[in-house]
């Protein structure tokens, strides 16, 4: 027969045997963003997801915005740019430092597979409506 020591010390074993097995399982690097549509000067309309500065990127090229938001829910773009990895984005350009340093709160981005052609077709357009602060006096 079993005595009721055990079964206490074996129930709660058990609860916590099976707490620890599922609080271990890593889990999601990112949640689903929110998707911001950011209007070029030609009125085109591109999809950005919002990201916060600690997200990770896979080696993928695409456009980014370093933005801030406002009290009022909308965005302002503090830094505009394309890339050929997202993941490392450009050297020697605005670094996420420089733009919080600006008042940039997130990140915006999405990944084109359309060529650099595209890409920077896309920034010029945005930079010619926007023009963020940490872009001016680079060439667009």
């Amino acid at each position: 027969m079993v005595d009721k020591p055990f079964i206490r010390w074996s129930a709660s074993n058990k609860v916590n045997l099976i707490k620890n097995l599922f609080s271990h399982h890593p889990k999601p690097t990112q949640t689903p963003s929110p998707l911001i549509a950011w209007t070029g000067n030609s009125g085109k309309v591109y999809q950005y997801e919002v990201f916060t500065f600690d997200s990770s990127f896979r080696a993928l090229p695409g456009n980014y915005i370093y933005a801030m938001q406002t009290e009022d829910g909308g965005w302002v773009p503090i830094y505009i740019a394309q890339t050929r990895d997202l993941h490392q984005r450009l050297e020697g350009h605005v670094k996420p430092d420089d733009a919080i340093a600006h008042g940039a709160t997130h990140m915006h981005a999405h990944y084109c597979s359309e060529g650099q052609a595209s890409r920077c077709s896309e920034e010029r357009d945005l930079l010619l409506r926007w023009h963020p602060i940490c872009n001016e006096g680079m060439e667009h």
